[in-house]
C-alpha cells in the first residue's frame, strides 16, 4: 500500500482480519483529514487533530508494518516498489504480490508553477501553517504600518478558486476578522479587511448545481466576501493579482496575501507509474484505469483516489474510501478464487461550510443551506475524523468557535527567518525603511 491516506486506511482496515501481510509506505507520519485544513490555517484546529499518526491509527493491526518513506518508482516485471527513506539516507525495495498505490493529488497551478511562491495552496500541514503565518501576520503588519496605502494592503486578501476549499476559507477568513479578532487592534477595525473570491465561472460551487451555487453566493456576501467570478488570474505578484474579465478587460486588485485554491493534479508519482505501466494519463496526470481500479495489463496493481481516471468520477475523499474497500475486497476474492467486480461509487452528498452555521449540502436529491445545511456538515466531518477522543475534542472546540468568539490556535512562528514574516523581497524592500525611518542607512534594519 502506497500511501496512508483516504484510500489507504480503509483499504488497510479491510484487511485486517484476513491472512494477508502488508506493508503501508507514506513520506508523512500521518493520516491528513485535509477538508478541515483551511480551520488550521484560520485558528480554529491544531495540526494534530486533524492529522494522527497513521501508526497509532493502525496500531492493533499486527500484520501491517509501516514504513516512513518516499516511494521513488516501480519495476512492475520484478514486483517491488523503489522507495527512500526519510532524508534520502537508503534505498531499498519492497516486493508486493498486489499493490494498490493512492498518493493524492497536489496543488495545480495550470502551468505556471511560478505563482507559487505569492499563491501558496494548501494540501498540506506545512501548507496550512505557512497560510496561518501569512493571514495572521498580515494582521500584524497591518497594525504597525506607516500609512493607509500599506495597511489597505495587508488587509486585502485574495483567494484564487471558488470550489469548497477556496469558499471555505473566504468565510473563515471573514468570521475570524469580524469576530474573533473585533477591539484586538488600535490601529485600524479588523472587520475592514477584505476578502475577494476570484473564479473563472459563473458562480461559486458550481459542482453543487445552480441552486445552491445562488444560495453559498447570497451567503458569502452577507458575510461580507467580495465575489468576481468569470475572473481570470493573468499573474501574481508580492503586491498583487492582475485579472481578466469574461469581456477581456483587465484589472489589479493590490494585495500582500493571495491564496491559490483554484485546481489539483495527480501526485507526480502517478507519472512514474504510468511509465512503468505504459498507462494513458489525462490532462490532470491521472491514470486511467480499467472498471476494476487496475492498471490496462497488470490485474494486481489498483490505483484508487485523486490519481484514477475513470467515469468523472469527482476528485473527492468518498470516491477514495470507497476506492480503497473495492480494492481491497477485490484481493480476498482473489484469495478465495474468485474475479474481481467493477467499482461501482455510491454518491453519498457533498457539504461544504461557509462560515457560522452556514453551509450547503447536496446528499441525493435534498439541497439544504443554511443552518439545516451546516448540521449536515458538521455531523458528517465528525463522523469521519479518526478516533473517538480525537472527535470529542474537536467537536468542543468547534462549539467554542461558533458559539463565543475563541480562536485557540492563532500561534505563528517566525524565528526561522530572522524575526521577520519571511517577506518576499519586493515586499520586505518597501516594509524595511518604513520601520526606522530615521535610520542613517548603513544601520541594519
Amino acid at each position: 500500500m502506497v500511501g496512508g491516506g483516504f484510500g489507504g486506511l480503509p483499504a488497510v482496515r479491510f484487511l485486517r482480519h484476513r491472512p494477508v501481510d502488508i506493508t503501508l509506505i507514506d513520506r508523512r507520519n500521518h493520516h491528513l483529514f485535509q477538508p478541515l485544513l483551511y480551520q488550521v490555517a484560520t485558528g480554529m484546529l491544531s495540526p494534530g487533530q486533524i492529522a494522527p499518526p497513521i501508526r497509532h491509527v493502525v496500531r492493533k493491526n499486527r500484520h501491517l508494518r509501516v514504513e516512513l518513506a518516499e516511494v521513488t518508482g516501480f519495476d512492475l516485471d520484478r514486483r517491488v516498489v523503489h522507495a527512500t527513506g526519510v532524508a534520502h539516507m537508503r534505498d531499498f525495495e519492497v516486493p508486493y504480490d498486489s499493490l494498490i498505490v493512492s498518493t493524492g493529488a497536489t496543488q495545480s497551478y495550470f502551468g505556471h508553477d511560478e505563482l507559487a511562491r505569492y499563491a501558496p495552496g494548501m494540501k498540506t500541514i506545512d501548507d496550512a501553517i505557512e497560510l496561518r503565518r501569512r493571514i495572521f501576520g498580515a494582521f500584524e503588519m497591518a497594525e504597525v504600518a506607516p500609512g493607509p496605502t500599506e495597511r489597505e494592503r495587508w488587509l486585502t486578501m485574495v483567494i484564487v478558486g471558488a470550489g469548497p476549499t477556496g469558499v471555505e476559507l473566504a468565510g473563515q477568513i471573514r468570521e475570524l476578522a469580524v469576530r474573533c479578532l473585533k477591539g484586538e487592534y488600535r490601529s485600524f477595525d479588523p472587520a475592514s479587511v477584505r476578502v475577494l473570491l476570484l473564479d473563472g465561472g459563473k458562480e461559486p460551487l458550481a459542482a453543487f448545481g445552480h441552486e445552491l451555487s445562488q444560495k453559498a453566493a447570497k451567503e458569502l456576501q452577507e458575510i461580507g466576501v467580495e465575489l468576481r467570478m468569470d475572473a481570470r488570474v493573468e499573474s501574481v505578484d508580492a503586491f498583487g493579482v492582475d485579472v481578466v474579465d469574461s469581456e477581456g478587460v483587465k484589472s489589479r486588485i493590490e494585495a500582500f496575501t493571495t491564496i491559490w485554491a483554484a485546481g489539483v493534479q495527480a501526485s507526480p508519482l502517478a507519472g512514474e507509474l504510468a511509465k512503468a505501466t505504459g498507462a494513458t494519463v489525462d490532462r490532470a496526470g491521472r491514470i486511467e484505469v480499467l472498471p476494476d481500479l487496475t492498471v490496462p495489463g497488470h490485474p494486481e496493481v489498483f490505483v484508487i483516489g485523486d490519481m484514477t481516471s475513470l467515469d468523472n468520477l469527482p476528485g473527492v475523499a468518498e470516491v477514495a474510501m470507497q476506492g480503497g474497500l473495492h480494492a481491497a475486497n477485490t484481493i480476498v476474492r482473489r484469495l478465495n478464487g474468485k474475479d474481481g467486480l467493477p467499482f461501482k461509487y455510491r454518491d453519498l452528498g457533498t457539504v461544504a461550510t461557509i462560515g457560522r452555521f452556514r453551509a450547503v449540502a447536496s446528499v441525493g436529491k435534498l439541497r439544504v443551506s443554511g443552518f439545516a445545511g451546516w448540521l449536515i456538515w458538521f455531523f458528517v466531518h465528525l463522523a469521519f475524523l479518526t478516533g473517538f477522543g480525537r472527535r470529542l475534542t474537536t467537536m468542543l472546540k468547534w462549539l467554542r468557535s461558533m458559539l463565543g468568539r475563541g480562536r485557540a490556535e492563532r500561534s505563528f512562528s517566525v524565528a526561522h527567518t530572522g524575526g521577520d514574516l519571511s517577506l518576499p523581497p519586493e515586499v520586505d524592500a518597501i516594509v524595511q525603511p518604513n520601520r526606522f525611518p530615521n535610520a542613517p542607512p548603513d544601520l541594519p534594519t
